[in-house]
């Protein structure tokens, strides 16, 4: 009798999914390492996304603080200005277009960002200043770091499509897409190489 209860058990007690891990390498055709890349998965949302970094987006230095952020769909994002001017922070992007009218040092605006896409951000008063977040509905996104390697942990086991998403990818809509297909367990390294576009100048309004 408790044979065939342990068997009933094992039988409906649910599997954890085979997992694996994926190390992107991303390279421009001379070697040189692509930072500030952002790495996603296609692989199904499992619960609720959540990261381990701030949300903040830092005016500092008459720059956006990092260049490029990653959040979850629905996160609301801090803006300090942590300069002695004042900025006037806005986005165009169907994604979410907002506008922070100008505020002054140590001062915090917060938007939520509702759905998923690239926001690209400008200030309305140093027209050199640019930054991107990137909103997403997957856990399974990474950014590459200043030696072009980025890290997804715990994708699912099976075949999916990497994209590469930088703001000067030189492809169509900034973005590379590759097949991959995960191993049910270690860890698979992808070397791609990209090439990238020289950033738009910017005239500087002090």
């Amino acid at each position: 009798m408790l044979r065939a209860f342990v068997l009933l058990a094992w039988l409906f007690c649910p599997i954890a999914a085979a997992a694996g891990d994926v190390a992107v390498s991303l390279r421009t055709p001379q070697g040189k390492p692509i930072t500030d890349a952002v790495v996603t998965l296609s692989a199904p949302r499992q619960g609720p996304v959540r990261f381990p970094w701030a949300y903040g987006m830092a005016q500092q230095n008459l720059q956006f603080n990092p260049f490029v952020l990653i959040v979850p769909a629905g996160a609301e994002v801090a803006f300090p200005n942590l300069d002695k001017v004042r900025h006037h922070v806005y986005s165009f992007s169907p994604a979410k277009s907002f506008e922070l009218k100008l505020y002054g040092q140590d001062e915090t605006r917060v938007v939520r960002f509702d759905k998923p896409g690239i926001v690209p951000l400008g200030c309305n008063i140093h027209d050199s200043m640019v930054g991107f977040i990137v909103v997403v509905d997957t856990a399974f996104v990474a950014k590459t770091d200043a030696s072009g390697e980025a890290i997804l942990h715990g994708a699912p086991a099976g075949t999916f499509t990497l994209s590469v998403w930088h703001p000067y990818m030189r492809a169509p809509g900034n973005m590379m897409r590759v097949s991959v297909a995960i191993p049910s367990e270690g860890t698979l390294r992808e070397a791609l190489v990209g090439e990238l576009r020289a950033p738009p100048e910017r005239r500087r309004i002090y």
